[in-house]
């Protein structure tokens, strides 16, 4: 498992109290029980995380996969300028 599918499991089991062996690359956040307004702070909380902005093609709440999210966070952070 990557790092950054470490910490956006971390993201997601906080923010949904839920625990990190229920969330699967598979999973949708709607499967996990993930309203959209709480997956709308589990996003932001990422982008703040990260340092990112996730572009809105990128997070599909309804029907999108936790394995897109992270393959979406590490395009984003592929594209950041080293600091």
């Amino acid at each position: 498992m990557s790092t950054v599918q470490q910490e956006t499991f971390d993201i997601i089991a906080k923010q949904a109290k839920i625990e990190l062996d229920t969330i699967k690359p598979e999973s949708t956040l709607k499967d996990l029980g993930i309203a959209s307004l709480d997956a709308i702070e589990v996003i932001f909380d990422i982008e703040e995380h990260f340092n990112i902005n996730l572009p809105n093609e990128d997070t599909d709440l309804e029907n999108g996969t936790v394995g897109q999210l992270v393959d979406a966070i590490e395009r984003q952070l592929a594209l950041k300028p080293a600091e």
